[in-house]
């Protein structure tokens, strides 16, 4: 019981902690400090016995060396489109098509095909923010909903859905032995089902708080967007073709690794491509990999903070709760999921946390491992945008600069709620098909 209680009261602090503005690198050990002293776990490494230190390190430092080039190569890769123009590029193009009254849809229409096309969903925001910034100025939209609407085109019906190169698609790969397109058919329904319910919903709270005479407020800090000489639409989809065709085609080859084969290869491909349309590759470079450090590094930090859960009497109580649930297993992986993934703030952490516990008993239980692919993927994106999740904190605060009491909600709706009833969707096809 009181491991319980602090396994509980951690994350409600570490939650609290965060909306408050706390630095995740300070509040995610802390945290995770209290989850210890509560389940009895030694501080120090003093002897062989499971210890906070050791064991929060071993979570941190694990993900990164599981996914540093993963992040670093998406980073430059997102950098690189930024600078050379081709991103940009290809937001306009979307824009242009869609007319300025569809302001909102262009900017999840522009996360989507940049997620899609292999950019880290933490890059995708630095990419597009510009634009969004612009569009949603020259339209005079409340400004707090541009980190829902970043958030809506990249870690929803993009992220999760069968041939994504996230990472999130990726993962259950190693442990399932599926590809990347496991369950496309049911993947597919699920992401147009989010897709249009979530436009719907982001549209309606806009247009609500239109109606209570909220607008764009601009500031004095707002960034620029530099005139220039833009590069061809098709320059920017270029390197996105490559990063699919080289991860459809190495997958089966190289598992998880095809995915810095193929980012490499749309890195390379953007650099041949428009090296003349450079601002300065050199600042691209050490922008990228300094964004790189500090995607991963939150992401890490929390992972920190799940390593630490997972291994105190009250985590490894309730895993055996879920996986020992009666009735339907992909429901019980799906609740699993959800939770270690809501636990640890993180899609790609919990999943690294929760596979290796969860994959051999639903496996050797007979379920399908492409359904358990999909279902694992969808529902780990949903309970992990709680508000310390990284990608939360790095898009509100850093990108956007707005605070978790304006903005968070409005994302929550978006990236919690809306993925939850799409892994209801997929368990239902998947149940009664």
């Amino acid at each position: 019981m009181l491991s319980m209680i602090g396994l509980l009261g951690g994350l409600i602090l570490l939650i609290i902690m965060t909306l408050r503005g706390v630095n995740l690198f300070l509040a995610a050990p802390l945290c995770a400090l209290i989850v210890a002293l509560f389940s009895n776990m030694a501080v120090f490494p003093l002897s062989e016995q499971v210890n906070f230190l050791s064991t929060y390190m071993s979570g941190f430092a694990g993900f990164i060396s599981a996914w540093f080039f993963m992040f670093l190569l998406g980073s430059l890769f997102g950098k690189f489109m930024e600078d050379s123009g081709a991103a940009d590029s290809v937001a306009r193009f979307i824009v242009a098509k869609l007319g300025m009254k569809h302001a909102v849809l262009a900017v999840v229409i522009a996360c989507a095909v940049l997620t899609y096309g292999g950019v880290s969903v933490f890059i995708v925001a630095f990419s597009v923010y510009p634009m969004a910034l612009s569009l949603f100025k020259d339209a005079d939209l409340p400004r707090r909903f541009i980190p829902a609407t970043l958030a809506f085109g990249s870690v929803t019906f993009t992220m999760t859905s069968a041939g994504s190169p996230e990472i999130q698609n990726w993962i259950p790969i190693k442990y399932l032995g599926t590809s990347p397109y496991a369950a496309w058919e049911v993947s597919l329904v699920v992401a147009i089902f989010m897709a249009l319910s979530g436009y719907w919903w982001l549209m309606r709270m806009i247009n609500k708080a239109k109606a209570n005479g909220e607008r764009f407020d601009a500031r004095s800090d707002d960034p620029a967007i530099a005139i220039r000489d833009y590069p061809h639409p098709i320059t920017g989809v270029i390197p996105l073709i490559v990063v699919l065709l080289l991860s459809f085609t190495l997958h089966e080859a190289l598992q998880q690794s095809a995915l810095i084969v193929a980012l490499l290869g749309g890195v390379l491909s953007i650099v041949i491509i428009n090296f003349k349309r450079f601002r300065s590759i050199t600042n691209a470079v050490n922008l990228g990999t300094t964004g790189a450090l500090v995607a991963i590094g939150n992401t890490a930090a929390v992972v920190g903070f799940g390593a630490v859960a997972k291994n105190t009497d009250a985590f490894n109580a309730a895993v055996e709760v879920m996986t020992a649930m009666p009735g339907n297993e992909l429901l019980g992986a799906a609740i699993a999921v959800s939770v270690i993934a809501g636990l640890t703030g993180s899609a790609s952490g919990g999943q690294a946390i929760a596979l290796p516990l969860v994959a051999p008993h639903y496996l050797d239980a007979g379920v399908n491992p492409e359904q358990l692919h999909r279902i694992v993927a969808i529902s780990s994106g949903a309970l992990d945008t709680l508000p310390h999740n990284g990608y939360v904190v790095t898009t509100i605060r850093a990108i956007c600069k707005e605070t978790h009491q304006r903005a968070y909600w409005s994302m929550a709706a978006l990236t919690a709620l809306i993925p939850l009833i799409g892994v209801a969707l997929a368990l239902g096809l998947f149940i009664w098909f």
